[in-house]
């Protein structure tokens, strides 16, 4: 089974779905809208000749500069008896960021879509409990979204030298030996 025939069968049957294509380093990636996420899911899994039984990962994805479409949802695919890998990506306003659940299709989608609410904020409807699994429940924030920084201006315990920079930015080169 290549890429090519398995795009072709997912446009007879979702052409209006499919946003974009493309394929990097052999995988196939289709993007497509988050109304459609769980037809084309269950499609891919009781098709004899897609046979895609096996969800890999999931995982939100956010990109603060795509207005209307910051957080994403990235499903991976696993025809195990062919061998062959699939990637579906759904975007949605960071506004309203919910979604389908894929627990009824897949039960490894529970914890998944659960780490994903918890540091992204995604909101799977129809999840059976959806909670956090990771962070505090008493956590306002989803600590994964681009908008905090990746370290705390305010730690008094690190020195910059020993993280290879300087105040001004500059690399810090040990020329002792």
């Amino acid at each position: 089974m290549t890429n090519e025939e398995i795009l072709n069968k997912l446009k007879q049957n979702f052409a209006d779905a499919i946003i974009a294509e493309s394929e990097s380093y052999g995988m196939l990636s289709v993007t497509l809208n988050k109304e459609q996420i769980m037809p084309m899911l269950h499609f891919l899994y009781i098709d004899e000749a897609l046979n895609f039984k096996f969800l890999t990962d999931l995982c939100g994805v956010h990109y603060p500069d795509n207005k209307g479409a910051e957080l994403g949802v990235v499903y991976h695919l696993h025809n195990m008896t062919n061998n062959v890998r699939l990637r579906l990506k759904c975007f949605m306003p960071i506004e309203n960021p919910t979604i389908k659940t894929a627990t009824n299709l897949f039960s490894a989608a529970n914890w998944m879509e659960r780490e994903t609410f918890d540091f992204y904020g995604i909101i799977f409807e129809g999840h059976p409990n959806l909670k956090r699994i990771l962070n505090m429940d008493e956590m306002t924030v989803f600590p994964m979204r681009k908008e905090f920084p990746l370290e705390d201006p305010f730690r008094k315990d690190k020195e910059d030298k020993f993280f290879g920079r300087t105040q001004n930015n500059e690399a810090v080169i040990n020329t002792k030996m």
